[in-house]
């Protein structure tokens, strides 16, 4: 007896197993003809093909899963962080995804009244702006010229009205169908979050225990190495969004809390996300006035050399040691496998290969 395992279960080496009679003797092997060869070889490709068909047409749920699985890694050394401090494993767990929910909320509210307030803004003075276009004697002789009343007038006929309550109701299937997926992330995460010593403990049981030892130890580095990403993707985009906060504070932005939340949220895509939020808060800059614009990007060029040089740096390497070619060439093909869940997810996977290729791949190939 092993583990609790009659070894009588299992029938020895070179023997047939017969099973427990209880439905019959067992028939006569099937001969390996030329038939039953095409007919298993056929049955391959079509269960293949089966499987291309099913990741295929899941692959916007598959995507969402492996969003989750990410955060869910991410977020773990927070709830057993908790667990240390004595909390219980489900208080952990609604802890860290409360406060997750609360950060998402705070960054919508943030952003979603400037949008209200400043379209709601621009619809009152759309009738004043109509009215200067009017008086303008360039504009109306361009109007005249090219006929544009009598185009305008002979596009906006039924197609051109069922066209655009079709973009309406598209644009509103978009919102909703953004909801969904953020909700079902979020659901999906606190689920991975909360079993998640029992999915690891589950996957390393999958592997043979001869080698389990060893895949246990791989895997409980690549873990805390995408954790300790996410940790300090995370400070350093707190970092760079409460440096902007303090900045549009000083130069007289509107909405700084809303610009601060746009260079944190964009500071966590790799390589491009931090130039994208700057120009973004260098645009509103140059529409405030044109000193401001250029202070917004002086502020931006220095402030990037900082991070790049020092504090991405002196973060990152305690945490996760990646080969900077590696990182630019994991974000340029994450970004065009899956866009910025690629670009997010691209670092983290770069130092897992790095990993497995250092410590399985190349051993191998010098004890050859």
């Amino acid at each position: 007896m092993t583990d609790g395992v009659d070894a009588s279960d299992f029938e020895a080496p070179g023997e047939v197993a017969t099973g427990s009679g209880r439905f019959g003797p067992p028939g006569r092997p099937l001969r390996r003809n030329s038939f039953l060869f095409g007919f298993t070889a056929a049955l391959g490709v079509l269960l293949a093909y089966a499987v291309f068909l099913g990741v295929r047409n899941s692959a916007g749920i598959l995507v969402l899963v492996v969003i989750a699985l990410f955060l869910a890694v991410g977020l773990n050394p927070a709830v057993v962080r908790l667990r240390s401090w004595g909390l219980p494993n489900g208080v952990a767990v609604a802890t860290v995804a409360l406060t997750v929910l609360l950060l998402i909320v705070g960054g919508l509210v943030a952003l979603v009244p400037p949008v209200v307030t400043q379209s709601g803004q621009f619809v009152e003075q759309l009738p004043s702006y109509v009215e200067e276009l009017r008086r303008n004697e360039a504009v109306n002789d361009f109007v005249v010229r090219f006929d544009v009343m009598e185009k305008v007038q002979a596009a906006a006929n039924a197609n051109t009205i069922g066209r655009a309550l079709g973009g309406v109701l598209g644009g509103a299937q978009l919102i909703f169908g953004t909801i969904f997926r953020a909700l079902t992330v979020l659901v999906l995460t606190i689920y991975f979050l909360a079993w998640f010593d029992r999915l690891r403990d589950l996957g390393y049981s999958l592997v043979p225990r001869s080698r389990r030892r060893r895949v246990q130890l791989i895997g409980d580095e690549i873990l805390a190495k995408v954790g300790a990403y996410m940790v300090g993707a995370l400070s350093i985009a707190v970092l760079a969004g409460v440096t902007t906060f303090v900045f549009a504070l000083i130069v007289g932005l509107a909405y700084p809390f809303a610009l601060a939340v746009v260079i944190a949220v964009t500071d966590l895509i790799p390589q491009i996300g931090a130039t994208l939020g700057a120009v973004v808060v260098s645009l509103v800059g140059f529409a405030t006035s044109l000193p401001v614009g250029i202070a917004c990007v002086v502020f931006f060029v220095v402030y990037q050399q900082v991070e790049n040089y020092l504090i991405y740096p002196k973060i990152m390497r305690r945490s996760v040691e990646v080969n900077e070619v590696g990182a630019l060439l994991g974000a340029l093909l994450g970004v065009s496998l899956l866009g910025v869940v690629g670009a997010l997810v691209a670092i983290p996977v770069v130092a897992a290969l790095q990993l497995i290729l250092r410590e399985v791949v190349l051993p191998r190939q010098d004890a050859r």
